[in-house]
């Protein structure tokens, strides 16, 4: 990992527009990557990022598309709420799964009333897709998930604890133990991208933490994430739903996954590929793919490969 202060930030090669939807009560903040002059006709390509990331995650596959899929459609990525600049109009102290499909339901109806949609999600992003992508099967006409595996399975008889454990961080966050710490600068952001993720080169880090966070009043570096996204969700995931949702995708769907095995890392046993590869054998037509030299975060550590396979499984 640099920390190099003279490195110079990456320097995007598609620019973007930002403008603010209203959805359910609140403003969404939603990032386009649209040809000038375009056609409001383009189908439209959505891109849905991970838990504690932001649209602007999704830059380096958009530079990396070639001239031509981008000037035959419409891209937008979406803030999910808590996150970026789509923040809640109230102090929220939890946030519930169904609440993002419900926010994608209604960002499409506005963005593409009229048409199925292009679908692309990673990690959190994805797990969310993939059930809307059941739910609303005939609003998809194509849908690729970047590593969203879902969760372990659950247990009725788990149900006690975890609701404890919700209640018991409830009380926490109350009483300010819950709080995301701040950074002296926006290099120091950059170095804790990096720390997360070994394969990110510095310029990109630092493009990344100018989005990712900003100064508050202080001049301290805030993550661009609710604090309250850290509590535990009072609900079980419950695998039958989850099969049932993926039984019913009727869009064709592509799987993409690093080399690196993350559930193998995040789950130790509890949860692997294997297992998930067997949940995907209930999509009716279902591709997977694998990306070498990469990790969960597949889309900064290799774009372009990413890239090429979204472009070419769309068209």
């Amino acid at each position: 990992m640099s920390t190099d202060q003279d490195t110079a930030p990456y320097q995007p090669q598609r620019l973007w527009q930002s403008q603010m939807l209203p959805v359910r009560n609140m403003h969404y903040h939603l990032r386009s990557w649209t040809p000038e002059n375009h056609n409001p006709e383009l189908p439209l390509l959505v891109l849905a990022h991970g838990w504690m990331d932001v649209a602007a995650s999704y830059q380096f596959v958009v530079d990396a598309f070639s001239d031509a899929f981008v000037e035959g459609r419409r891209i937008v990525a979406a803030d999910w709420r808590g996150f970026g600049l789509s923040r809640p109009p109230v102090a929220c102290d939890s946030y519930y799964f169904t609440d993002y499909l419900a926010d994608l339901d209604m960002l499409l109806d506005q963005l593409s009333p009229d048409k199925p949609v292009d679908l692309v999600g990673h990690s959190m992003g994805g797990n969310i897709s993939c059930f809307y992508a059941g739910a609303r099967a005939e609003r998809i006409r194509r849908f690729v998930s970047l590593e969203g595996f879902g969760m372990p399975e659950t247990s009725a008889s788990q149900a006690p604890k975890r609701l404890a454990q919700w209640m018991d961080e409830l009380r926490a966050q109350r009483a300010g133990g819950m709080e995301l710490a701040p950074y002296d600068s926006v290099q120091a952001v950059a170095n804790r991208l990096q720390k997360t993720n070994r394969r990110l080169p510095r310029d990109k880090a630092l493009w990344l933490a100018h989005h990712w966070a900003a100064p508050d009043a202080n001049g301290q570096w805030r993550i661009l994430g609710d604090a309250s996204h850290k509590i535990t969700n009072p609900y079980l995931y419950r695998v039958e739903e989850a099969l049932a949702c993926l039984a019913q995708i009727s869009a064709p769907m592509l799987s993409i996954e690093a080399s690196d095995d993350s559930l193998g890392q995040w789950h130790k046993g509890r949860y692997s590929l294997e297992q998930y590869h067997a949940r995907l054998q209930q999509v009716k037509n279902c591709e997977i793919a694998v990306v070498q030299d990469a990790g969960h975060m597949l889309h900064h550590d290799q774009p372009q490969a990413v890239a090429r396979l979204i472009e070419n499984f769309l068209r």
